[in-house]
């Protein structure tokens, strides 16, 4: 089996792994050479079933399984799970076009797939906290000149409106900068984790003014450098506790008012909320 065959059999089978119903998702992940995103081999790849890694050989074909390779080990950084995110983007919809904001652009691998999908009129604009990682992936974006990434240091202020913004780093709250810069229609993914890294992903969709927001499903994912804080995280261990609560989230609210039975996690100004959008 050729390189490119292996790419190919290996975005063939994220489409059934993740049910992708996307042919254009598909085809993004067979386009990408995930080699190129994390250095010569052989590869660390992590085991989710033992939590540790285990060592690849040189060849590239390695690549093309739906694990996770270490970016750096020691602190536990990975790119992320293929079909985890095969699944998302499928699910969020991204169309030619349009204008997506990565938070955690790590080495590039998804920031490419992302370009893909916008293809040659979109943008795709990475953010990265990690200097090295950002210098990386901004080489290895030179094939898609419609990515780009920045440098950013902690809680990046939100330049611009985007039409999808997805984040690869867990915030203890919904960032509302990130919120308030979603276009009409926009659509934004972004991990809520305690502490210990575990969490769900919420899903935006912004209609007007309203907000629906609902659970994406869990995730375990690094955590977002600069919007961790302890007492958050703690209020949302405990919401956590309360899965049945989670799956009937409807919306964000922006709106002041008083805690009540509808608010599954209540915040400073916002509250993931049961209650239905008018």
């Amino acid at each position: 089996m050729t390189l490119d065959e292996a790419r190919r059999a290996f975005a063939e089978e994220l489409r059934a792994v993740a049910h992708v119903t996307d042919q254009r998702v598909v085809d993004a992940f067979a386009a990408v050479p995930r080699e190129r995103f994390v250095g010569p081999g052989p590869w660390r790849a992590l085991c989710l079933y033992e939590q540790g890694y285990w060592t690849t050989d040189n060849d590239p074909r390695a690549l093309y399984h739906n694990i996770l390779i270490a970016l750096d080990e020691s602190r536990g950084l990975n790119t992320g799970e293929p079909s985890l995110w095969a699944y998302h983007f499928d699910r969020v919809g991204i169309r030619a076009g349009e204008r997506v904001l990565q938070i955690g652009t790590g080495s590039g691998y998804f920031t490419a797939i992302l370009a893909e999908l916008v293809g040659d009129t979109g943008s795709v604009l990475g953010l990265e906290v990690d200097d090295a990682l950002g210098e990386a992936a901004s080489r290895n974006l030179e094939p898609w000149p419609q990515a780009s990434v920045h440098k950013v240091n902690g809680a990046h202020e939100i330049e611009g409106q985007w039409d999808v913004i997805i984040a690869f780093a867990g915030a203890s709250a919904p960032p509302i900068a990130w919120i308030d810069a979603l276009t009409p229609g926009g659509r934004a993914l972004i991990p809520l984790t305690t502490d210990a890294r575990w969490g769900f992903l919420l899903r935006i969709d912004k209609t007007g003014d309203r907000l629906a927001a609902r659970s994406a499903g869990n995730i375990g994912i690094f955590p977002c450098h600069g919007l961790r804080d302890a007492a958050e995280a703690a209020a949302l261990g405990q919401s956590l506790g309360d899965p049945v609560g989670r799956a009937a989230l409807k919306s964000l609210r922006r709106d002041d008012h008083e805690k009540d039975d509808t608010c599954w996690l209540h915040g400073a100004g916002w509250c993931l909320s049961k209650h239905e959008l008018s």
